[in-house]
């Protein structure tokens, strides 16, 4: 199975520029060793269940919550049983595709 995921989580509470509370996410992110892209528009990654990615989110939310009072957060989840590696393997789909446009 595989759960692909694309959230964005921020808090309101901070301002304008939030980049200083979205990079304490990348940085556990890192260092639990769990697998993402940074887009300019949130986080994707990859887990084996919705649970994985649940506790992934959690994650991400603990970092936050001690000075945050107001998180905002969207969550879409593709998941998919009998495939894994689909955040790699989509885009190299894609870029095939390209390759034979004419």
């Amino acid at each position: 199975m595989s759960a692909l995921v694309e959230f964005a989580m921020f808090p309101t509470d901070k301002g304008e520029s939030v980049s200083a509370y979205v990079s304490r996410i990348v940085k556990v992110f890192e260092e639990k060793g769990v697998d993402f892209q940074l887009t300019p528009m949130g986080t994707i990654f990859e887990c084996e269940s919705v649970e994985e990615a649940t506790r992934v989110i959690d994650l991400a939310y603990s970092v936050l919550e001690p000075d945050c009072n107001r998180v905002y957060t969207t969550i879409k989840m593709d998941i998919r049983k009998g495939k894994s590696g689909r955040m790699e393997q989509k885009i190299v789909s894609i870029r095939k595709h390209l390759s034979n446009v004419i």
